[in-house]
């Protein structure tokens, strides 16, 4: 119901109130439980708050006078209900809006989660925030008054752009699999342990993606968006896999063409203008065009850098999406929120956030979430939003921030969303990386003072403008992984595989190598650190995109520590264990022990394996075994039957006491 308009306003009313039971204990009580109840409809706090921006969730008879109004003034100043324009007009407001855009292809979802009811206010920035947000909260019609909060970018330092002449190249010899002739320096994808990237560079200290890209390199109905800056979608190295808005149908007209809420959002939106994507801001970084090109550089094009999910050269990579949140470093919430809804309505699978607030400012999930924000509630539309056929939902990939702080930054901390650590070329924690609570996963982010000689452990991808160059930060390390869940989700596309959300995620979180038996001693880097400090709070290990495709593939992974002859009981690793079987033999493809440096074929004996593995590597094995007796069976005889498993053989320095695998 509607309130009608008091004579004086409920700050007046207070006043009286408290100036008259001062002497009154009980009457000081209820003042006291009033204004509780008051501050409880806040979110969040003024500080690192825009000044003259409030987010109001108004109460179901509140919106529809909102809404009448929004219908006859689309220049809306007012909101139709006398107490909340009395106080509106106290504090100079300036514009009404609603926060998640009208969009008729999903608004019948959007309201039946109430987020209809979520209205931007501006007013007179001189106003005191907090006096303000009082103001309002003390209204009945209003449900949740929420500051709207500022976030910025998790990269450490700005891009340090390099001239392609000053690196190596990649030959023939290389037998790299792609033609890009800057793969051979892209440490994180294929880590060689060569000084010439870092004297302390180690060998599989990777993500494992050419033993991945020989199974699955993207699929075009992938598509990941990128909150970030703005992504150069002219770059070579990009354009093939940029996601393209056809439905806009004429180009930069200023005509909302598709009628999905925005104008000429060709390749994405800017949200913090309005309008086209843009990336030549003097503030600007390149960041987001460095994300983008770790997720989907145009793979096999014999130009540039590679891209985890980049494709084959066939224009096969996944797409990406440019969902502008930055010009420069820092932005609000009320853009990030209005991003993340046009990614599920625009028909992303992945949301890739390497941004966030400082380690430490929120320590648990209920002070974040602090009962309901408009942010969440983006992420829950975005989970619930079904845009690829095999999975259910949307999966929420975060930086774990830069702050080298105990605990990880928020919204990344957030139960929901998988958050991820950072690790340089030599396979140990990157100097500025958050860990601890809330980290979930660790993948390369690089560091540049691991090697000042060579400058060359930070990760390598593409910048604005035909441009390459080296970034350092969890957001770096944060596309990694939103890349190898988009190669993921390909292969599963490819195999007709289906997951719900939840189980995809415990499928990319243990699929690892470990981290924790490297974490003894000292590291230094920009300081000396402790690596005993970052035991078991990197997440569950270092992201393995070979072992997530064997996953999606349902084929077991077996780890293998190089350097020594192995003796695995393969038992461990069929059903229950103990079963009915009796090996019989084991296939190795030759060129596959050469990967894995096996110089001679693998013993079965009895119910082991018998291997000695001097590289690192990755491979799949066939082992033959006799189900249900000892003989096969068949044709004068009775026996059991002559079965095939494959096993995927994942081979590294060390390997924690579980394999590394939860």
């Amino acid at each position: 119901m509607i309130m009608v308009k008091c004579k004086f306003s409920w700050i007046a009313l207070a006043a009286l109130l408290l100036a008259g039971c001062t002497t009154d204990p009980q009457a000081e009580t209820v003042i006291d439980s009033t204004e509780a109840a008051i501050a409880k409809k806040l979110i969040h706090t003024s500080n690192n708050a825009v000044a003259g921006e409030l987010i109001l969730y108004v109460n179901d008879d509140a919106v529809k006078s909102f809404e009448a109004v929004a219908a006859a003034e689309p220049m809306m100043t007012r909101s139709g209900v006398s107490d909340i324009d009395e106080v509106l007009y106290e504090i100079g407001a300036n514009a009404i809006e609603r926060l998640f855009v009208v969009d008729p292809r999903h608004e019948d979802r959007l309201r039946a989660r109430g987020m209809h009811r979520w209205y931007v206010v501006r007013f007179d920035e001189s106003q005191d925030l907090d006096k303000a947000a009082m103001s309002l909260a003390r209204l009945g019609a209003i449900d949740r008054v929420e500051f709207c909060q500022q976030v910025e970018r998790t990269d450490w330092g700005e891009a340090r752009v390099v001239d392609l002449d000053e690196l190596r190249v990649a030959t023939r010899a290389n037998d790299l699999p792609f033609d890009d002739p800057q793969l051979i320096n892209q440490w994180h994808y294929i880590n060689t342990g060569d000084p010439y990237i870092s004297s302390r560079a180690r060998a599989g200290a990777d993500i494992n993606a050419e033993a991945a890209w020989a199974i699955e390199t993207g699929n075009p109905d992938i598509v990941v968006a990128v909150l970030d800056e703005g992504i150069d979608y002219t770059h070579p190295d990009l354009v093939d896999n940029m996601w393209v808005n056809e439905r806009e149908l004429n180009g930069q007209t200023g005509v909302d063409d598709d009628n999905n809420g925005y104008a000429d959002d060709i390749y994405g939106y800017n949200f913090v203008t309005g309008g086209a994507i843009s990336w030549t801001d003097p503030n600007d970084s390149g960041h987001g065009t460095h994300v983008g090109g770790t997720v989907a550089a145009v793979n096999n094009n014999g130009i540039g850098v590679s891209g985890v999910a980049g494709g084959s050269g066939k224009k096969d990579g996944v797409k990406i999406m440019s969902c502008q949140i930055f010009v420069g470093k820092s932005n609000n919430l009320a853009s990030t929120v209005r991003a993340i809804q046009y990614a599920a309505n625009n028909g992303a699978c992945i949301l890739q956030c390497s941004w966030g607030v400082a380690s430490g400012s929120y320590t648990n999930d209920a002070a974040f979430a602090n009962v309901y924000s408009s942010e969440l509630e983006a992420f829950e539309y975005f989970r619930s939003m079904k845009n690829c056929e095999a999975l259910d939902g949307g999966l929420i990939v975060f930086a774990a921030g830069n702050d080298a702080g105990s605990m990880c930054g928020y919204p990344g901390a957030y139960n929901n969303i998988i958050s991820v650590t950072a690790v340089s070329a030599d396979g140990l924690p990157a100097w500025y990386t958050n860990y601890g609570p809330g980290c979930n996963i660790a993948a390369p982010g690089g560091d540049e003072y691991e090697d000042l000689s060579t400058r060359r452990c930070s990760v390598l991808s593409t910048l604005p403008n035909n441009r390459y160059g080296y970034m350092d930060g969890t957001s770096m390390a944060c596309p990694h992984v939103s890349g190898v869940a988009a190669l993921g989700l390909s292969y599963a596309l490819k195999l007709g595989k289906t997951f719900t959300v939840d189980q995809y995620k415990a499928l990319i979180l243990t699929s690892v190598n470990d981290i924790n038996s490297y974490l003894t001693g000292t590291r230094l880097s920009y300081y000396t650190m402790n690596l005993a400090d970052y035991r078991g709070k990197m997440g569950t290990g270092t992201i393995d995109a070979f072992q997530v495709l064997m996953g999606v593939r349902g084929t077991r992974c077996v780890p293998v520590t190089i350097g020594s002859q192995q003796t695995i009981n393969l038992q461990d690793y069929l059903g229950g264990g103990n079963l009915g079987i009796k090996f019989s033999s084991i296939e190795v493809d030759p060129k596959d022990m050469e990967k894995l440096g096996i110089a001679e074929t693998p013993v079965l004996f009895g119910n082991n394996l018998l291997v000695t593995c001097t590289k690192p590597g990755s491979i799949v094995v066939k082992v033959n075994m006799i189900a249900g007796g000892t003989s096969v069976g068949g044709g004068s005889s009775m026996g059991g039957m002559l079965i095939t498993k494959e096993l995927a053989l994942i081979a590294r320095p060390s390997h924690a006491s579980n394999g590394g695998w939860l």
